[in-house]
């Protein structure tokens, strides 16, 4: 193939595939402090929930409110978990039960019974356009 035709059609193909891609833009209500960082997971699967996150990213924390986008997502279902690390240590931090102990959310604010919620209940459809999650630490 030649040269310029092969530079077109990568440029082409490029093109194509961040057609198809969505950003998510996350705002996060309710943060307590400015200490420390906001880290966002998002899940594209039940099988993977909580467990392989498809991005993650992180934002400095800001009393009050904070914003995030997350980029490039292909339009579909995702779930989202997030967590005020107020601590700068990276992980979720847990009291001696296992109940966590740092500020916690997830999209569609929802809450499971003991224990985190389940995919269903997080799942929010992110179409071509992009969208907008709203959510509130607690």
């Amino acid at each position: 193939m030649h040269p310029i035709r092969t530079a077109a059609f990568l440029a082409a193909s490029l093109f194509a595939l961040g057609a198809g891609a969505a950003d998510l833009t996350v705002r996060v209500n309710d943060v307590s402090s400015a200490q420390g960082n906001i880290l966002v997971a998002v899940y594209d699967s039940a099988e993977g929930f909580l467990k392989r996150p498809l991005k993650t990213a992180q934002v400095a924390a800001a009393a009050g409110k904070v914003e995030l986008v997350i980029r490039d997502l292909p339009a579909g279902d995702y779930g989202i978990a997030l967590f005020h690390d107020a601590n700068g240590n990276n992980k979720m931090d847990r009291n001696p039960m296992g109940i966590p102990s740092e500020d916690h959310a997830f999209s569609n604010n929802a809450r499971g019974n003991m224990g985190p919620p389940s995919f269903e209940q997080v799942k929010l459809a992110l179409p071509a356009a992009g969208a907008t999650a709203d959510v509130s630490l607690r």
